[in-house]
C-alpha cells in the first residue's frame, strides 16, 4: 500500500511540525508515508473567490503529484473537502465545455483516494487507539469542512477520547464555526473576529489548557485572537497530541505560534 501526505499551504509554511506529526504516527502504526515534492496548493483560494479556469492547471499538478498513490492522507478537512468536493465539479464543467476529459478523469481518480487524517485512522487503519500519551485537558473544535463537507463526526473525538492521560473538555457551542472561513475572514473581518471571539469566550470556559483542532487555518485564527488576549490557552492541532508519547517532551506550540507570541 503505497502513502502519500498532501500537506498542504498553511502547514507547509506556517506549521511543518504537523506534517512531522502525521509522518511519526503513520510510521508509529507501520505505515510508510511518500512525501511527493510536486505537490503545490490545491487551488482552493482561487477556486472558492470564483477563479475555476486558474483552478484547473493546479488540478492536474496535483493530480500528477499524487499519481500511482493508493492513498493520499491530509491534515487539514478543508483541503481534504476540496479535492473530494469540488475536483471532479471542476473536471466535469471542464468536459462539459469540451476542454479536456482527462480533466475529470485526474480530478475523479485524486478525490476517490484523498483521506482528512481522522478518516485515513479509523476507516482504512481501523484504529482509535494509536498509543498516544497527552496528559493535559483538551478541548476540540470541529472545523466546517471537516464537519459538514467530509462528514467527520465522531472520529476525531474517538481518536482523543483513547489517548492516555487526556481529559477531553466539551466545547460550548462546538459545531458553531470559528469565523475563518479562510476568503470569508478577508472579506468579512468584523464579523470573523465576532465568530472567533464566541469560539475564543466558549473555548476559556472549558478550562482546558489546549484547544485541539484538526485544521490549522481555524487554529491559526483562533490563536491568534488568543494570543492578543494573552490567555494561557495553546492550539495545537489533532496530529501532533496522537503523534504524543511517553517519550516525547510536552506540548509547546509549533514555530510559527512561537515566533508570533515572542513579538508581543
Amino acid at each position: 500500500m503505497r502513502i502519500a501526505l498532501f500537506l498542504t499551504c498553511v502547514n507547509d509554511a506556517l506549521y511543518p511540525r504537523t506534517g512531522q506529526a502525521v509522518v511519526a504516527l503513520l510510521e508509529r502504526l507501520g505505515v510508510e508515508v511518500d512525501f511527493p515534492a510536486a505537490q503545490t496548493c490545491c487551488g482552493q483560494p482561487q477556486f472558492n473567490t470564483g477563479y475555476r479556469h486558474a483552478t484547473e492547471p493546479l488540478v492536474r499538478r496535483m493530480a500528477a503529484a499524487f499519481d500511482g498513490y493508493d492513498h493520499v492522507v491530509t491534515p487539514s478537512g478543508s483541503c481534504a473537502a476540496m479535492v473530494r468536493e469540488n475536483y471532479p465539479r471542476i473536471g466535469a464543467k471542464a468536459q462539459a465545455e469540451g476542454r479536456g476529459a482527462e480533466l475529470a478523469e485526474a480530478g475523479e481518480s485524486l478525490a476517490a483516494r484523498t483521506y482528512e487524517l481522522t478518516e485515513f485512522l479509523v476507516d482504512v487503519l481501523g484504529v482509535t487507539d494509536v498509543g498516544a500519551y497527552f496528559p493535559h485537558q483538551v478541548t476540540y473544535h470541529p472545523s466546517c469542512h471537516g464537519l459538514r463537507t467530509l462528514g467527520l463526526g465522531d472520529r476525531p473525538r474517538r481518536l482523543l477520547e483513547a489517548v492516555e492521560g487526556l481529559e477531553l473538555r466539551e466545547l460550548p457551542g462546538a459545531e458553531e464555526c470559528c469565523g475563518f472561513g479562510g476568503t470569508f475572514a478577508v472579506k468579512n473581518p468584523d464579523v470573523s473576529a465576532a465568530m472567533g471571539q464566541d469560539k475564543v469566550d466558549n473555548a476559556l470556559r472549558t478550562g482546558a489548557g489546549i484547544l485541539c483542532g484538526a485544521d490549522n487555518s481555524c487554529l491559526m485564527h483562533l490563536d491568534g485572537m488568543l494570543r492578543r488576549q494573552d490567555t494561557p490557552l495553546r492550539t495545537l492541532h489533532l496530529a501532533e497530541i496522537l503523534a504524543s508519547t511517553r517519550s516525547t517532551a510536552g506540548p509547546s506550540p509549533s514555530p510559527s505560534h512561537a515566533a508570533a507570541r515572542s513579538r508581543t
